[in-house]
């Protein structure tokens, strides 16, 4: 059990009211003078903790930046900042207002909206398991790291997410150095820095709590271990998942049922995206122009539409599909692939999937029967891990001492952390 000291959190900025977000007005500061909060030794004691990874059983140790190690006070610290609307050039928003807990850390919308309205193109992908990811964003072949990553959504201008930019940067930046235990933890996650507080130990410490959003107790996980039999629709379709008939697994088919994986002892591969006749406008092959694919980094025509399969672990809880949410059920998107392709039939995107001239070869028509694509829904249904929703480790800090105090602004907690 590791010892604990007890400190004053830091505050936290309220959300002001916005039609867009829906958010309730709020004082500035949701948490200051609430109680004290029990901080971990890591983050507070005379010394670094080194970081104890709590590894599903199985679960090789994830890659980690040589120049971000682990340490528990940064992921400690990480996890504040993670849920600080502070971090926002107008305060409203945090990183957790596009990655819910309740929604294996998406947000259930198509597209996710920034802090200052304006809406994504793509909708935002789970951060659970993100450790061993080998690329992140849905089509950028050139993100290989949670802190490159990090960037976009803090200082991206097409579209703005967090709203930070060169006018207000500093302002920002300013909101977390002047406050006095923050100061203090990054002291301890970041020992021997004559400036512990900085953009890039700010962007290292949320990595590394991203990091750390590592699951796998899902009714699957506790079938593998032999503690719960599936059921006879559930082992239908993990068969035809397996299988070659459905041949699910050539696209999702690691240990955490992506097709990018990396982890210490395994060299990094080429990764790799895919077409999967989502759109076919006019019979050209286009997508619409505001998510392309990996055709907007590479400016080749022959990677139009193609995007990274991604987990399907806790795909129940992380509604709706595909990089644009375009496809709202599992059961569509089973029908989907079963189709070989989506038929728009009217409107802007009007187009034969099926006949995309980018489409991936994998992408073809699978005779699947009704009750075969139940079974498969019902065997995705088992890698859904509830337990990612109420994991102290990953939720809201602040959420947690303001619903204590019984008072203020406690009361909207839950919709301004989340940002929805």
């Amino acid at each position: 059990m590791r010892s604990r000291l007890r400190l004053r959190p830091p505050r936290r900025a309220a959300a002001p009211r916005r039609a867009v977000l829906q958010l309730v007005l709020a004082t500035t500061s949701v948490v200051a003078g609430l109680g004290l909060y029990e901080l971990s030794a890591s983050a507070a004691g005379t010394k670094v903790s080194p970081y104890a990874w709590q590894l599903p059983k199985g679960y090789p140790q994830p890659r980690v930046p040589k120049d971000n190690p682990m340490n528990a006070a940064k992921v400690d610290v990480g996890r504040w900042l993670f849920y600080d609307r502070r971090l926002s050039g107008n305060a409203t928003q945090s990183c957790s207002s596009c990655h819910l807990p309740a929604r294996a850390f998406t947000d259930g919308g198509a597209q996710s909206v920034g802090s200052t309205g304006e809406r994504t193109p793509r909708s935002s992908p789970t951060l659970v398991n993100v450790a061993y990811n080998a690329t992140f964003a849905w089509a950028n072949p050139g993100l290989v790291s949670l802190e490159r990553q990090m960037e976009v959504p803090l200082f991206g201008t097409g579209p703005t997410e967090l709203g930070i930019t060169d006018a207000n940067r500093a302002k920002v930046l300013k909101r977390i150095t002047d406050d006095p235990v923050y100061a203090r933890w990054f002291r301890r996650a970041f020992p021997g820095l004559k400036r512990p507080i900085t953009w890039t130990t700010i962007i290292r410490s949320i990595a590394a709590f991203q990091r750390s959003i590592v699951s796998a107790s899902s009714r699957y996980d506790q079938y593998l271990k032999g503690k719960v039999k599936l059921t006879p629709a559930e082992t239908r379709g993990q068969q035809l998942f397996m299988g070659e008939k459905a041949e699910c697994h050539h696209c999702h088919g690691t240990f955490i049922f992506n097709e990018q994986v990396s982890y210490v002892g395994v060299p990094v591969e080429r990764p790799r995206f895919h077409n999967t006749g989502l759109y076919n406008i006019g019979g050209t092959g286009a997508l619409p122009e505001a998510s392309q694919g990996l055709f907007e980094v590479t400016g080749r025509m022959q990677d139009m539409g193609r995007f990274r399969a991604p987990t399907l672990r806790n795909i129940e809880l992380t509604a709706p599909y595909m990089h644009d949410g375009s496809i709202p059920t599992l059961e569509a998107v089973i029908d989907h692939y079963a189709n070989g392709g989506r038929v728009i039939t009217e409107g802007p995107f009007a187009g034969d999937g099926r006949a995309s001239p980018f489409k991936d070869p994998l992408i073809a028509p699978i005779d699947l029967s009704r009750a075969e694509r139940a079974d498969l829904v019902a065997f995705l249904k088992t890698l859904t891990d509830r337990t990612v929703a109420v994991n102290p480790r990953f939720a809201d800090p602040f959420r947690k001492r303001a619903a204590a105090a019984g008072r203020g602004p406690a009361a909207t907690g839950r919709r301004a952390a989340g940002g929805r």
